[in-house]
């Protein structure tokens, strides 16, 4: 009997000890050969063009080009090449953006070694690999009511989220900004209603996920 080919590897990630790690990882498997390596979202479309990889393992926040643009660039390339997310980012605003661009799976860095070759192979045969953890968030945002939370914050309930990102009580922030405890509680309540939370802790965590703090 012929073996199966091996399922061919592109490498994509800006720290040279994760490749490391993933290149041997790998090279130590049967069924698997890496063909190349890239630091950046824009070498990553160049050795993807020159190697003809059958995966690429892309990682997301790196400098000198985005793993969601050169996986956005690949897919307007029409690449055979499948895009497998490995990254230890898993908020919306890293998932959504990479599953949009045409990414075929969505993995989480702490995947055990034999998920991660499982999720490979899949990937090489176009089947879509989400870990249970990005699975949940897409399914939320889905589900979610846009509209409320798609809402721009006004000025004041910004100055507010500021506040509350500081640790400012509810009667300092209306000391500081000379209203009332009661109107505090108003543009609380409205912008947790904009950006689909329902405390002060989520509130500010969202506030710097979408940009809207520091």
């Amino acid at each position: 009997m012929t073996a199966e080919p091996a399922i061919t590897l592109l490498i994509v990630d800006d720290h040279p000890v994760v490749r490391d790690g993933l290149r041997g990882m790998f090279e130590s498997a049967p069924g698997f050969r890496v063909l190349g390596e890239a630091a950046s979202g824009t070498e990553a479309v160049a050795r993807a063009a020159a190697l003809d990889p059958d995966v690429v393992l892309m990682d997301l926040r790196m400098p000198g080009g985005s793993g969601v643009d050169a996986i956005r660039e690949l897919t307007r390339r029409g690449a055979r090449a499948k895009v497998l997310v490995l990254t230890t980012y898993d908020t919306d605003s890293d998932t959504l953006p990479a599953i949009e661009a045409g990414a075929t799976g969505y993995l989480l860095k702490d995947a055990p070694r034999d998920e991660l070759f499982t999720a490979v192979r899949a990937a090489a045969e176009g089947r879509t690999v989400l870990s249970p953890a990005v699975a949940s968030r897409l399914v939320h945002a889905v589900r979610a009511p846009r509209t409320p939370a798609g809402e721009p914050l006004s000025a004041r309930e910004r100055e507010v989220l500021a506040l509350v990102a500081k640790g400012t009580s509810n009667r300092e922030i209306a000391r500081e900004l000379f209203i009332s405890e009661a109107t505090v509680k108003t543009h609380l309540t409205h912008l947790y209603a904009k950006l689909g939370v329902n405390d002060r802790a989520a509130a500010v965590a969202a506030g710097y996920d979408r940009g809207i703090l520091g």
